[in-house]
C-alpha cells in the first residue's frame, strides 16, 4: 500500500485517495474562519485534501473563495456545508457550477441533497459522531464518512476515537476518515490499522504557517497543555471543545440573564456581518436544535457562534473570542508549512510501518527449533535423562 516515487515522494494509496484523487490520505477539515482559500490551496498543493469552510461565508463570498482556491491550485479540494442552513441548496448549486470535487457536511445531509450532489459527480463526505449516523448516511448514498471522536475540537461527542472508529469501520462499507486526536504519522498508521482510509486533522492544520489565524492566537495554542483544552456547553448549549481561557471561565460562571444579553449582542453583530434577517437567524437557530432542549439564548448563540470564533480567529482577540481546539493542541509545539507538515506525517508513517514490519519478521528456523521442547537442540534436563 505504501510507495516511494523516484523523487522520494512518499505516498500511501487507500480507498480515500482513489475516491477523491489526492496523493496522501490526509484531510484538512473545514474550520470556520480558519479554512480559507490560502490554507485550503496550500493543503491541496501538498497532496492532501483541503476543505473550505463555507458556514462563515455569505453565498457570494463562497463563490469568490472557491474561485480563489482554483486559481491557486489544480489539485482536488472540497467545501464544507451546513446541511441545515436555509441556503444550503444555493451553496450546493455553487459547488456544482464551480466544479468542486468534494462536498463535506458538519451535519448529515438529506437523502435528496446527497443524490443531487452525486448526480453532478460530486463526492459526498458527511461528518458523524456516532455509528448510527454513519449507517444512515451510508444507506442514503454518501461516498465516505468522516468520524470524529471526543478528542476533536469544536462541537464534539464524548466517545473516544479509539472506541468510535472501529465501530463505524465495522458498520459501513464505504471509506471511513478518522478524526479527533490525530497530528502525526503514527496516528495515520494507527487509523489505517483500525480500518480507516485516512485521517482528518483540524488543529494540526490550524497551527501551520499557511494558516491565517493571527500569530498571537497561534501562540496561545502552542502554549497550551493537554489540560488547557476543555469542553463547555455554555457557548451554545452543545458540547464544544476549546481552549480554556478567562472568557470560557466567565461563560461557565454566567447566569441566564447575562447569557441572554450576550446572545442578543452577538446575534446582532452576526446579522450585520452576514446580512441575514432576524427571521433567518431564528430559523437557523431552530434548525440547530435537532430535538435538543435549548433555551432561546442558546438558540441565538447556536446561530451566531461564528462571531465568537471570529473574534479570535480573525481579529486576534483571544480575550473576547472562543478558540475551538482538539486535545492535540497540548502536544503541538511548532508551525510548519502545510507542505512540511504533510511530508513529515508521511515520512513518519512510512518509518512506523517499517518498524512494525520488523516486529513481524519470521524467526529463523534454528531459533524456533531451540524453543521447541521436542527439538534435539533443546537443553536436556536431568529429569529427561
Amino acid at each position: 500500500m505504501g510507495e516511494t516515487s523516484e523523487t522520494g515522494d512518499i505516498s500511501i494509496r487507500t480507498p480515500l485517495t482513489d475516491l477523491v484523487g489526492v496523493r496522501h490520505p490526509l484531510v484538512q477539515t473545514g474550520m470556520g474562519w480558519v479554512a480559507g482559500p490560502r490554507l485550503v490551496s496550500a493543503t491541496a498543493n501538498a497532496g492532501a485534501l483541503g476543505i473550505l469552510a463555507s458556514a462563515t461565508m455569505t453565498v457570494p463570498e463562497l463563490r469568490a473563495a472557491v474561485r480563489e482556491v482554483t486559481s491557486r491550485t489544480d489539485a482536488p479540494f472540497g467545501v464544507n456545508l451546513r446541511a441545515d442552513a436555509g441556503d444550503a441548496a444555493e451553496r450546493v448549486r455553487i459547488i456544482v457550477e464551480e466544479g468542486v470535487g468534494v462536498a463535506s457536511f458538519a451535519l448529515a445531509p438529506s437523502r435528496e441533497l446527497i443524490a443531487r450532489l452525486k448526480d453532478a459527480g460530486v463526492v459526498v463526505i458527511p461528518s458523524v459522531g456516532a455509528r448510527r449516523h454513519a449507517e444512515k448516511v451510508a444507506a442514503w448514498g454518501a461516498d465516505a464518512v468522516l468520524v470524529q471522536g471526543g478528542e476533536g475540537g469544536g462541537h464534539t461527542g464524548d466517545v473516544a476515537t479509539t472506541v468510535l472508529l472501529p465501530q463505524v469501520v465495522d458498520a459501513v462499507d464505504i471509506p471511513v476518515i478518522a478524526a479527533g486526536g490525530f497530528h502525526d504519522g503514527r496516528g495515520l498508521v494507527a487509523a489505517l490499522a483500525y480500518g480507516a482510509a485516512g485521517i482528518g486533522m483540524g488543529t494540526r492544520f490550524l497551527l501551520t504557517s499557511d494558516s491565517t489565524v493571527p500569530d498571537a492566537v497561534k501562540a496561545r495554542y502552542l502554549a497550551a497543555s493537554v489540560k488547557d483544552v476543555t469542553v463547555s456547553t455554555k457557548v451554545d448549549g452543545l458540547p464544544h471543545r476549546m481552549l480554556r481561557t478567562d472568557l470560557v471561565d466567565s461563560l461557565e460562571r454566567s447566569g441566564r440573564a447575562m447569557a441572554l444579553l450576550r446572545a442578543v449582542r452577538h446575534a446582532a453583530a452576526f446579522r450585520r456581518l452576514s446580512g441575514l434577517s432576524w427571521a433567518r437567524l431564528a430559523r437557523d437557530g431552530r434548525a440547530m436544535k435537532h430535538g435538543k432542549e435549548l433555551t432561546w439564548s442558546q438558540m441565538l448563540l447556536a446561530a451566531n457562534t461564528p462571531m465568537m470564533l471570529r473574534a479570535a480567529m480573525v481579529e486576534g482577540r483571544a480575550d473576547l473570542g472562543v478558540m475551538a481546539s482538539g486535545q492535540v493542541a497540548g502536544v503541538i509545539d511548532d508551525l510548519p508549512s502545510c507542505a512540511e507538515l504533510v511530508e513529515r506525517v508521511m515520512t513518519e508513517a512510512l518509518r512506523t510501518r517499517q518498524n512494525l514490519a520488523a516486529l513481524t519478521t519470521p524467526t529463523p528456523p534454528t531459533t524456533l527449533a531451540a524453543l521447541s521442547p521436542l527439538s534435539p537442540l533443546s537443553p536436556v534436563t536431568s529429569e529427561q535423562g
